[in-house]
């Protein structure tokens, strides 16, 4: 009996499910706005609002066209796979364990600042401990992961309009208020430029949705507009990322940034504000809990080769990964909220970026199937140094921070 699926692709472990393009969309932005809008400002603020302007679309451009290198990798694969089982077949084990490696280590350094910043923004409206709110916080963001790809697309689109309609309330009511001054958003210092770009790599990594992407639009048939959806959500996600250190810093000034943007920036508005500006916060690190839950979930059963991800013994396994070691992280004390995107972006952004050109390269000699859509122009080698050069420099640079070297950005 023949193993391929009507939708072009065999059956494996990991099951295909269908996603709309704006389905697809919402995901893009779902993963993007989590913590790193959260924490953007405050990392911003050394630096200033044009580097960090200049360093979202650096980052935008040449992280995109690394996802496009992975969406063409993923159509020249018959058997779905996770980004890290796409490493094992084209790089190796090597190549697998590493970029597996850098799936966990992004996906912990957001759920421990999902954990942390959910629980002090519940603890401030209801008055219960940090630790109780992370955990009301968790029950329904664990619940949607576990229900699976298509509750996760359906409940992304639904939360992310949402989402989108308090920011343009808040921003609106920042430029318009009387405390907003354009004068705070025009000084920049590039001596603190560079960490910058560590955290907008963080903010915009995304190459990991990119087989659960594939596996929602070819169950949909519609395979050829994912590309398409994966430039609309980043332009979506560049509004807000921009956005939203803008309202704050242009009405607080640098100085009176919070870590988790909207505390301070929802005071400085009033009460509504503050309610409105944190619900936000909690929508997008539950949009991107959900999207990160499960591609680290699945990319844990195809590593370890679990034999079906619907398997109630093996989800439970694979959950409890996903869920406990960032919890118990959080309230260790051991990493703070942006120091934990800072090295998350550094290292999982580097690897996550740049394995996936030598991973297309090895598609295109050994795949299998024919591809739908291809990178075409934006696998070229200019393309190819200039990834590795930012990405690579990136990293060197977080290295060197660490030994004193370089300095700190916030």
């Amino acid at each position: 009996m023949s193993t391929e699926t009507e939708y072009g692709f065999e059956k494996s472990a990991l099951k295909l499910e269908p996603l709309t393009f704006w389905e697809g969309v919402a995901m893009i932005v779902g993963t993007d706005i989590g913590s790193g809008v959260l924490a953007l400002a405050y990392g911003a603020r050394k630096a200033g609002w044009p580097i960090l302007v200049f360093w979202l679309i650096v980052t935008a451009v040449f992280t995109t066209i690394s996802m496009f290198y992975t969406v063409e990798a993923t159509l020249r694969t018959k058997k779905p796979l996770q980004i890290s089982g796409l490493a094992e077949r084209y790089l190796g084990q090597f190549g697998s364990w590493l970029i597996f490696a850098a799936v966990v280590v992004n996906s912990f350094g957001c759920l421990i600042a999902y954990t942390s910043g959910s629980g002090k923004i519940i603890s401030s409206f209801i008055g219960v401990p940090p630790a109780l709110g992370s955990l009301m916080f968790f029950i329904p963001s664990v619940l949607v992961v576990w229900l699976g790809l298509k509750a996760t697309g359906v409940a992304e689109k639904a939360i992310t309009t949402c989402m989108g309609l308090m920011m343009v309330v808040l921003i609106g009511a920042s430029i318009v208020n009387s405390k907003f001054s354009a004068l705070n958003l025009t000084s920049y210092n590039w001596y603190y430029g560079i960490p910058v770009f560590n955290l907008a790599i963080f903010a915009y990594i995304s190459q990991y949705l990119v087989p659960e992407l594939t596996r929602g639009f070819a169950a949909s048939g519609k395979i050829t507009t994912m590309p398409k959806s994966i430039i609309v959500g980043r332009c979506f996600s560049f509004l807000l990322f921009a956005g939203i250190p803008m309202a704050a810093i242009g009405l607080q000034g640098k100085e009176n940034v919070s870590q988790v943007v909207t505390i301070a920036w929802g005071e400085a508005l009033g009460t509504w504000a503050y309610f409105t500006a944190n619900m936000f916060a909690l929508c997008a690190m539950m949009t991107s809990f959900w999207t990160i839950g499960e591609t680290l979930l699945t990319n844990i059963v195809d590593r370890f080769k679990f034999p079906d991800e619907h398997n109630p013994k093996y989800r439970i396994i694979a959950l409890a990964i996903v869920a406990i070691p960032p919890f118990y992280l959080a309230y260790s004390g051991l990493v703070g909220f942006v120091d934990a995107l800072f090295w998350s972006g550094s290292f999982a952004g580097v690897v996550m970026s740049i394995l996936p050109i030598p991973m297309l390269r090895n598609a295109r000699l050994h795949g299998d199937r024919e591809p739908e859509w291809t990178c075409g122009v934006l696998y070229h080698p200019i393309c190819q140094a200039l990834i590795i050069i930012l990405f690579g420099g990136a990293a060197l640079y977080a290295v060197l921070q660490a030994m004193g070297v370089l300095p700190a950005g916030w």
